[in-house]
């Protein structure tokens, strides 16, 4: 069991330290609500990932903190602890982060992309995810963050299952309530996608040491 009063600064993955770094993008896996696996079911990429949530790093002194958009809060600025222990789940039930960093040749990005993501803090979360300067979902955010320099790409989203080629009915009533079609060819990006991307390499897992 971990102890509320850890400090995150201690962090392991695969026995050894990761040093966390401002503009390292943090990647959440999937959660048991049926919108989380909606979203995991018609984001796959060759790579088999499942996350759900993205974030990114930003390193004050020895502080972590995150910056995300999320339906509770909006586009915020929230603790290491709070993005690996989502106010929805049970504080002892950590959920897998797994952390990526820009290669060498796209770090100049970071800064801009830091102050970028903070001129966005305070706007609503984006439910539709269809992309607007007035409300960002998770990755609509970070794609904004970095979007001077390019460095993540919009794809016409698809909602179908990949399976069946059809609406996963979740999908179907999710809209429903918002009062508009499925927004299927929108142009938009999604984690999954951005885990994929070539211009990231792999840290690894994120955890707390007992």
């Amino acid at each position: 069991m971990f102890f509320l009063g850890v400090i995150l600064a201690s962090m392991a993955v695969q026995g050894q330290d990761i040093d966390l770094k401002s503009g390292d993008i943090l990647f959440r896996e999937s959660a048991e609500s049926s919108l989380s696996k909606a979203i995991d079911a018609v984001t796959q990429t060759d790579k088999a990932t499942h996350f759900s949530h993205v974030g990114m790093v930003e390193k004050v002194g020895d502080s972590i903190f995150v910056l995300h958009a999320e339906p509770e809060g909006g586009s915020c600025k929230i603790t290491l602890k709070e993005f690996i222990y989502p106010k929805e789940d049970s504080i002892y039930k950590p959920r897998k982060v797994v952390a990526y960093r820009l290669k060498s040749e796209y770090q100049q990005s970071i800064p801009t992309a830091i102050e970028k993501a903070k001129g966005m803090l305070g706007k609503p979360y984006n439910y539709s995810y269809v992309m607007n300067d007035d409300s960002y979902y998770c990755s609509g955010f970070v794609y904004r963050a970095f979007e001077k320099d390019s460095i993540f790409k919009l794809n016409p989203m698809t909602f179908k299952n990949p399976n069946t080629g059809e609406f996963n009915q979740s999908w179907i009533d999710f809209y429903k309530d918002l009062g508009m079609e499925v927004p299927e060819g929108k142009l938009g990006c999604n984690p999954n996608g951005m885990a994929a991307s070539e211009k990231l390499k792999i840290l690894g897992e994120i955890m707390l040491k007992k």
